[in-house]
């Protein structure tokens, strides 16, 4: 692979304008693509298998009147102090906003709340429910201002009118908060190279290749329905990664033309030693992206694919584009250099990462010890960790869908901004209204039911809707112990009558995402994890360091979702980020944050460790070689996790809840992964195994093809090298 790579930087640099032509036709193609195809994107969740989903599905087919899986919108209206809403003049105002929303673009209907009682027992609150033709994806923003201008007509009259529901969810819009991560990474740059032009490459490179996946993926949605969020993963992920393979093969190039090879030589051998720890870096994050369809849940699978795809792009111009670009600049990397800034370690010291290294190895138990203690301690919150899909409750408390949530919730109780809907399917041949009056009747009697509603059969008389309103709230515990009640019921009623009774609607949709969430995590880590062992090993020809690297990472999780607990469930130092309401943690995280930060830890783990067995093999020490890892690479690994976590974490003040939850989660991982676990755990273990840490079965070295990840043949092949002098993979710069 070296030799090949090698071939490849040298024929990009020689080339340069022919590869920056074909790459900027690639951009203009995508976006040309983007500009036609593009198309509208979802905020609802599908998920096969599971008994909503099914309910759902025999609701459209049987009951398409119902528009069960349309849009909705609930306007709650609330008279002022100390009058009722009942009263002549706030009934007519509710009247008047009611007929409005009848003749508003897209509305099927709208539930009275004086003649369907939706009055609350003190009389001061009413609630009007809105059906929309549509789903919740095709409620236009002209759809939303229209709701909008009704809710105004009540508030002139002098009533509190709010509103919530998928109606008014827009489509979130990317912020620009991430240009904040971008500058970060821009300065850590320009002070790791201390050079302007060497800085501006991977940025430049970066840039380029996220605008080439982020035009794909937008031209795609024409073609294929994907999530509203699914191009926020790929857009961290194809950002972060693309800077940091830049920067890996940067500063293998300026390490290669300070030993006075001539720049196209320096480029080849760049890309033949970093490129081929991109290349295998690469791959662990593709792996552990692409498995998320191992879950089976529509939208974890466009997520991983968009980002894996931007991945790979990230890849392939980083051994392609970045040698042109480096052509273009020539030795110019070495020079601009700005005052004050040495990019490297000051003269007769030793770098600061050879210095913790050797602090390190010194005393490698202790430091152990401490470390896992740490992450031990910060690991701890994620015992309470619990699951869910935040709606309207966790919004922040200045918008309308959480000031029309908590009036309702005050007026009505917590379970109105939750109800469920039962479907009741009759059995063979027989009639659907007796056992759906009869079920109706056993919910009513449940503990935790506050409202039934009267079943409504369709027109063939073989299906029935009710609705039932919890008294506790969509995201409690409770809740979701009464759906698993009502199931149980169901299963009862099926045995005595044959009829079958489903539960679904948003918030049954919600528990059953985060069962399935659960259930799926076990064969997802089996699958990612047992491939990437298999990938380390073949990079590393040792059982013990991916061994390692996996446990490593599974401390690595746990601390991750300490942090995350602690911050968006329990609320500690919620203030300086932003969180104004904590609730329990969006379901889709724990799997996306074990398949994204397995890929970057694997990526630190590859780029470090290849120094060390790179020394290691040429005959050093196993202590010295830990030391001479850290020599070669501390600072650049450093550097890359620096700008990892400032573009994760530039995501962070994004206004949409799931969006800032994952840039923490991404920006703590990385943070908890690259300065706890591999600079730390890592080096003090390897210094425990010494060499053991290299083992490997004869038979299976036989049988492991040699990848050559470390360049070894290919420094054997070219002139003027020697084999007592290692190039470490991730060169200093």
């Amino acid at each position: 692979m070296a030799t090949f790579l090698y071939r490849l930087g040298r024929f990009s640099f020689r080339r340069r304008w022919l590869v920056a032509a074909l790459w900027a036709g690639l951009l203009v193609l995508a976006g040309v693509g983007a500009a036609t195809l593009k198309g509208p994107t979802a905020n609802d969740f599908s998920m096969p298998g599971t008994e909503s989903q099914q309910a759902m599905d025999l609701l459209k087919d049987r009951m398409p009147q119902a528009n069960a899986d349309g849009a909705t919108a609930r306007v709650v209206f609330r008279a002022p102090g100390g009058e009722k809403i009942t009263a002549p003049a706030s009934k007519a105002a509710v009247d008047q906003v009611v007929a409005r929303l009848r003749t508003a673009p897209k509305v099927a209907s709208v539930a009275d709340p004086f003649q369907t009682r939706a009055v609350s027992p003190d009389g001061r609150t009413a609630y009007a429910q809105v059906a929309y033709r549509v789903s919740p994806i095709d409620v236009t923003g002209a759809d939303r201002d229209a709701l909008k201008a009704a809710v105004e007509q009540g508030r002139a009259a002098g009533l509190t009118v709010e509103y919530g529901g998928s109606a008014t969810q827009g489509i979130p819009e990317q912020s620009a908060t991430e240009i904040i991560g971008v500058a970060v990474a821009a300065l850590v740059l320009v002070i790791t190279f201390g050079s302007l032009v060497a800085a501006g490459l991977p940025l430049l490179n970066a840039l380029l290749g996220v605008g080439i996946a982020m035009a794909t993926i937008t031209a795609a949605t024409g073609l294929i329905e994907m999530s509203s969020t699914t191009s926020t993963l790929a857009l961290m992920l194809g950002l972060a990664v693309a800077i940091d393979y830049s920067l890996f093969i940067v500063s293998r190039y300026r390490a290669e033309l300070r030993e006075g090879r001539a720049p196209d030589e320096a480029a080849g051998r760049a890309v033949g030693t970093a490129g081929s720890a991109v290349v295998f870096a690469g791959l662990t994050v593709v792996i552990a992206l692409a498995g998320l369809m191992v879950v089976n849940i529509p939208i974890l699978t466009e997520m991983g694919l968009a980002a894996a795809f931007a991945v790979v792009v990230a890849v392939l111009i980083a051994l392609s584009l970045l040698p042109a670009l480096l052509g273009v600049a020539g030795r110019r990397v070495l020079g601009g250099r700005i005052p004050g800034l040495r990019g490297g370690a000051a003269e007769g010291r030793a770098p600061l990462g050879e210095r913790w290294a050797r602090f390190v190895v010194r005393r490698p138990l202790p430091v152990l010890l401490l470390a896992v203690a740490a992450m031990g301690a910060v690991a701890y919150p994620a015992t309470d960790l619990r699951l869910g899909l935040p709606g309207d409750e966790v919004a922040a408390p200045d918008t309308t869908q959480r000031r029309a949530y908590d009036l309702l919730a005050e007026g009505f109780g917590p379970g109105f901004n939750g109800p469920l809907m039962v479907v009741v399917e009759s059995g063979s041949g027989g009639g659907v209204q007796e056992p759906a009056q009869r079920f109706a009747g056993e919910l009513q009697r449940m503990k935790d039911v506050a409202v039934v509603t009267p079943p409504a059969p369709n027109p063939a008389g073989n299906t029935a809707l009710l609705t039932v309103v919890p008294k506790s709230g969509p995201s409690d515990k409770a809740t979701e112990d009464l759906v698993s009640a009502i199931r149980d019921r169901g299963g009862d009623l099926r045995g005595t009558t044959g009829a079958r009774a489903m539960v679904t609607g948003s918030t049954a949709m919600n528990i059953d995402i985060s069962a399935k969430l659960s259930d799926a995590l076990a064969p997802y880590l089996l699958v990612v994890v047992g491939l990437a062992f298999l990938l380390l090993t073949l990079v590393f020809r040792s059982l013990l360091v991916p061994l390692k690297a996996t446990a490593g990472f599974l401390l690595t999780v746990a601390a991750t979702f300490g942090a995350v607990v602690a911050v968006f469930q329990w609320g500690w130092l919620a203030d300086v980020f932003g969180v104004s309401e904590t609730g329990p943690i969006m379901s889709l995280l724990p799997i996306l944050l074990i398949g994204v930060v397995f890929g970057l830890a694997m990526d630190y783990q590859v780029f470090l460790v290849t120094g060390m067995r790179e020394a290691y093999v040429h005959g050093a020490a196993p202590r010295e070689a830990v030391v001479a890892g850290f020599r070669h690479g501390a600072r650049v690994v450093t550097a890359a996790a620096v700008i990892m976590i400032a573009v994760f974490a530039g995501f962070v003040a994004s206004d949409e809840t799931m969006i800032t939850m994952i840039g923490f989660a991404l920006a703590a991982g990385v943070a908890f992964d690259a300065f706890v676990v591999r600079m730390t755990i890592v080096p003090a273990v390897m210094a425990l195994l010494g060499r053991s840490a290299w083992w490997l079965p004869r038979w299976l070295d036989r049988l492991l093809p040699d990848v050559d990840v470390e360049g070894e043949k290919l420094r054997r092949a070219l002139p003027g090298a020697t084999a007592d002098e290692p190039v470490p993979a991730g060169a200093r710069t």
